[in-house]
């Protein structure tokens, strides 16, 4: 029983709610008569509803994001029906712009925009203790839109004591050493997020040591910048770096072009695969950077890589977006050649969005970008892209995700672009042929892009589907496609594959490439498994 539930539905079981518990351990005196009651979107509303009213809430607070305004929606619904009396208060990223527009918020009685730390707490005093309120209003006369100011984090209680033993045990546990964001990228939530905040160090790196006493060994930093103030990070990463144990994993998003010498030092004294780096480059063109707000100097850039490759053992996770304002086809596909012969192990190519309050809408009129008006709100074309190609370059995005980052393809990926392959060899391929014609101006074949598209393209008009693809018959169309669509010799292949299926510890022999492997081959040892996220730790052997 609780008369206020902090509650959200997470995208999956294993994320646990930061922001949830950061309005919890800031509620001062009202945080005994609140609980958290967290959720995830595979579970029925009704249901959630259900879990929800048995705590005989006064008041209900949601955390809407981008995954999970839908089924929150039925949710909020369903109570107001049942108990119209609760106070259903929204929060959270989904909700804080062009709000009054939204289904979700004619729903809820106060919609608090921003960080709701403690403006949260606030609104919950005025509704259940209006004579202790700082503010005062009468309940009726509470604003339902509330915006809450950027706190000072030195006001702030942190939330890690919060972290349950099971969540420590089971979940992604989430951590924050700063809020906010220097830069103006348009198409960046985070661009309206200034400025950047620090929280006080030494309180943190206190908190970060009870969460290890706790047995934690995986840490997710959610800050946008972490290498932006190079004292406070090295001292993070000194931190972390005398503890450090196998095992242990620490996931920082990083500015790409600003790894000074004094972090470098830091950063190539951690045992492989213990850091990753989520690197975000986006765009190579220019001129797209530019017309984005988007500012990088891609010199660094690419000697940061080549030093995160060539000197330490990080596992760099680099995001590129399609479908940006003036890039067209052969732009962004320039790009992902070049960001593969930079070396990251991942690839996250995505696909853009106009999440709301974003300045990218300005271009909407000038480069004709039409968006899915439905979460998560993707480009479906604009004056460069067609929609069919659009589609097309989804696919590359999900199969690119299932085949080249998995971890599950690490010498096989390779062999799709492979020189000796006739798709790459014969300008007579009828694929490369069309998209020649359809993207005059495109770097000609070979390229790892092109290569990959031509993949895309068949995966897709073999199966009908962009998921559920069980791991055994992906392997088995690889195969295929390296053998038959490109006649690389099978045997090497077969070869390549197994090492790449015996290095995510499977022992099952698949069938279709038992007649090209030897016994010795197909008896090989399996590859020693270590307490480091499978992903990455794939990469390492």
């Amino acid at each position: 029983m609780a008369e206020i539930v902090l509650t959200t539905l997470n995208a999956k079981f294993i994320h646990a709610a930061f922001g949830l518990r950061c309005l919890l351990t800031n509620l001062g005196e009202l945080k005994p008569r609140a609980c958290l009651a967290e959720f995830d979107i595979n579970q029925r509303p009704l249901d959630i509803a259900e879990a929800l009213l048995a705590h005989n809430p006064k008041i209900i607070g949601f955390g809407i994001y981008i995954w999970n305004t839908g089924p929150a929606s039925e949710v909020i619904a369903a109570i107001k029906r049942i108990r119209p009396e609760i106070k259903i208060i929204l929060g959270g990223p989904e909700v804080s712009h062009e709000t009054e527009e939204q289904q979700i918020a004619q729903l809820a009685d106060h919609i608090v925009t921003g960080e709701a730390d403690l403006q949260f707490a606030e609104l919950c005093r005025e509704l259940l203790n209006p004579s202790t309120s700082a503010i005062r209003h009468p309940p009726s006369a509470i604003p339902k839109i509330i915006p809450a100011e950027p706190p000072d984090f030195s006001r702030l209680a942190l939330p890690y004591d919060l972290y349950t033993d099971d969540d420590i045990a089971h979940r992604i546990i989430y951590v924050e050493a700063s809020r906010g964001c220097p830069f103006t990228c348009e198409f960046c939530l985070s661009s309206l997020d200034i400025p950047v905040r620090q929280a006080p160090l030494d309180k943190f790196l206190g908190e970060m040591q009870k969460l290890l006493d706790r047995g934690l060994k995986q840490f997710k930093f959610v800050d946008r910048t972490f290498n932006l103030n190079v004292a406070t990070s090295k001292a993070i990463l000194e931190f972390f770096l005398a503890r450090c144990r196998p095992g242990h994993f620490f996931h920082f998003e990083m500015i790409p072009d600003r790894l000074p010498e004094s972090l470098r030092e830091v950063i190539a004294r951690f045992p492989p695969g213990a850091l990753q780096f989520e690197v975000g480059v986006q765009t190579f063109n220019p001129e797209v950077a530019a017309l984005i707000s988007r500012r990088q100097d891609y010199d660094k850039l690419a000697d940061n890589f080549h030093f995160l490759r060539a000197e330490t053992g990080v596992h760099i996770h680099a995001d590129l977006i399609a479908g940006l304002p003036g890039e067209t086809v052969g732009s962004f596909a320039a790009g992902f050649d070049r960001l593969i012969a930079l070396g990251p192990q991942e690839i996250q190519v995505g696909i853009l969005k106009r999440l709301r309050g974003t300045t990218i809408a300005r271009h909407d009129d000038g480069w004709r970008m039409i968006y899915n008006p439905q979460p998560p709100y993707e480009i479906l074309q604009n004056k460069l892209i067609d929609f069919a190609t659009m589609q097309r370059l989804r696919r590359f995005a999900r199969y690119w995700d299932m085949v080249g980052n998995s971890g599950n393809f690490i010498e096989s990926t390779p062999l799709i672009w492979s020189e000796n392959s006739s798709l790459v060899g014969r300008a007579s391929s009828r694929a490369k042929i069309d998209f020649q014609n359809q993207h005059a101006g495109s770097p000609a074949p070979p390229s790892p892009f092109h290569a990959f598209f031509r993949f895309s393209d068949w995966l897709h008009a073999r199966t009908h589907r962009t998921d559920g693809i069980a791991l055994m018959r992906l392997t088995e169309l690889l195969f295929e496609f390296l053998t038959a669509e490109l006649h690389l010799d099978p045997k090497p292949v077969a070869e390549t594959l197994w090492r790449d299926y015996r290095r995510g510890g499977h022992h099952d022999k698949p069938g279709f490439l038992k007649e090209f492997l030897s016994e010795e081959k197909m008896d090989s040892p399996r590859k020693a498994r270590t307490a480091l996220p499978k992903r990455q730790a794939r990469h390492l052997v």
